[in-house]
């Protein structure tokens, strides 16, 4: 399969150029701030996991040792169970009385992606994050990326939709008294503990496929997320209505195209005047890139949106969300003990319905 090089040296300026460079009077400091929220966020989930596990290995153990209370951040990782409860909210209007964080998680990130763009994916994201550091280790290794030619690029794209539609269609065909039933199940119950297992003791399948995305995303940016990723499609095409998006001034502008060079979303920045592309994800890199004072912005409408608002904004929305959860007393799960001791031990007996 031939690839092009998605990071060439330096680019030449379009011919014709005669623009004077006018450099910005300040360091960019953009990236600074963005991998600042990918590592506390990062760090957050590596957190709940940890407790997850100790939580598990408590009632594994027959409740001897020393108890875990369950972390409800967990439930960030049930994206179908979220919808679910979403959908069952929608026609009942009754807040689910199992995995409720999740779905709070999930409007979350929906409200973010309709304010900022997919910044989920960019800011908050831990699979992202982690996309991003291989496809980066991978080009101070290889001094390049490669990018997929046009031919295979769109097919594949199209396959996050086509999982995503997959998705909706599954949830959308179910009643909400089905959705109960389902998540009130045993497997449904313990739908955490059933993900986390499928980690513990991965099959020889899953390890080759996981280990082949995690070689393909040291080579193409963001293999995962670009091609596969049902949650970032959807939270890319509800981004088309957000105000945020990355602007260019034409005058100013230097027709460098280092702004293309540098988007992970292999997006024309330097032939747009904005860009509402669904696979942008308000990452600030091609803004990093530009050398060019104020030819290259994040706004929300017309308005300038530093990374440190972006950034402000995105807090506000998640705490809020979880805030209003803990406050109306749906953001944890309350089962008894039994319960988990009758369930966790033996959830391998438990398959899908």
């Amino acid at each position: 399969m031939s690839c092009s090089t998605l990071a060439p040296p330096r680019p030449a300026a379009k011919p014709g150029t005669r623009k004077k460079l006018r450099q910005r009077s300040a360091p960019d400091r953009t990236q600074a701030v963005r991998r600042a929220v990918q590592v506390l966020f990062f760090a957050l989930n590596v957190w709940i996991g940890v407790e997850f596990y100790l939580f598990v290995r408590y009632f594994e153990n027959g409740g001897q040792g020393w108890k875990i209370e369950r972390p409800p951040g967990v439930e960030g990782w049930l994206p179908i169970a979220s919808l679910m409860n979403v959908k069952a909210l929608l026609l009942t209007g009754e807040l689910p009385p199992h995995h409720a964080a999740g779905m709070f998680l999930l409007l979350s990130f929906v409200f973010i992606s309709l304010l900022f763009r997919k910044a989920f994916c960019s800011w908050l994201c831990p699979v992202g994050a982690f996309s991003e550091l291989l496809w980066k280790v991978g080009r101070q290794t290889f001094r390049k990326n490669w990018r997929l030619p046009r031919w295979a690029d769109i097919p594949l794209r199209s396959l996050k939709y086509i999982l995503l539609g997959l998705f909706l269609y599954a949830v959308g065909s179910m009643s909400a008294a089905a959705i109960r039933a389902f998540l009130n199940g045993p497997y449904g119950v313990i739908a955490d503990v059933k993900m986390l297992n499928f980690f513990r003791y991965l099959g020889a399948t899953a390890a080759i496929t996981i280990g082949v995305l995690v070689l393909l995303s040291f080579f193409v940016q963001n293999f995962w997320c670009r091609y596969l990723c049902p949650y970032g499609a959807l939270l890319g095409l509800l981004s088309r209505w957000s105000p945020a998006r990355v602007r260019r001034n034409p005058d100013p502008c230097i027709d460098c195209a280092k702004c293309t060079v540098a988007c992970p979303s292999q997006l024309p920045v330097d032939e747009l005047i904005a860009v509402r592309s669904p696979e942008c994800t308000g990452c600030y890199e091609c803004i990093a890139a530009c050398p060019a004072a104020g030819a290259l912005q994040m706004t929300a409408g017309r308005r300038r949106l530093p990374a440190w608002a972006m950034a402000a904004g995105i807090a506000v929305v998640f705490l809020g969300f979880v805030g209003y959860a803990m406050w109306n007393g749906h953001w944890h799960t309350y089962l008894a003990d039994e319960v988990y001791l009758r369930l966790i031990p033996n959830a391998h007996e438990y398959a899908h319905p």
